[in-house]
């Protein structure tokens, strides 16, 4: 932390620590099979939880958020298994924060994915995380669309082969 000199007594002081922003903020750590999240420790006595990627296992994420009163949620984005989870917690009423797993990893000391949730809650917390852009519900069901539709075209020499 940096000190300053006051100018009318030459005290020497320390400037404010850190200040949390997001006081109701959550990490999770995104993976292809389980899905790590960290609540403020003050919410709930199992602060980090673990849960599956089924349907009924993100619904259960933005639920359990619900009750430990989070309103904002940092998440990893770790290949395409962000999206279902991004899709249910919009959908809860959160304000969903993307952001880019290159950008987290960069800080050494973290060995394990609790570990990680727990950064990125904490790091969210301070306000020291960027989100990824994200499009409006209506133009991102059209880039899958689109997205689709250029792979159907791409592969349909090799389903009439198949046939």
């Amino acid at each position: 932390m940096k000190k300053k000199n006051q100018k009318n007594n030459n005290k020497i002081t320390r400037l404010d620590a850190l200040k949390q922003i997001n006081l109701n903020a959550a990490g999770i750590d995104v993976g292809d099979s389980q899905m790590y999240v960290a609540v403020p420790e003050d919410r709930d006595e199992q602060f980090v939880r673990v849960f599956g990627t089924f349907t009924r296992d993100l619904v259960s994420i933005a639920q359990w958020l619900k009750q430990c009163r989070v309103t904002t949620v940092a998440m990893e984005s770790t290949g395409v298994y962000w999206i279902p989870l991004f899709e249910i917690l919009v959908e809860y009423g959160f304000e969903v924060l993307l952001v880019d797993a290159r950008k987290i990893k960069n800080v050494s000391g973290r060995k394990t994915d609790i570990q990680d949730c727990q950064w990125i809650q904490q790091l969210h917390t301070y306000g020291l995380l960027n989100g990824s852009f994200i499009p409006e519900q209506n133009i991102r069901a059209l880039r899958y669309m689109i997205r689709h539709r250029a792979n159907l075209l791409r592969y349909r020499a090799a389903h009439v082969q198949h046939i």
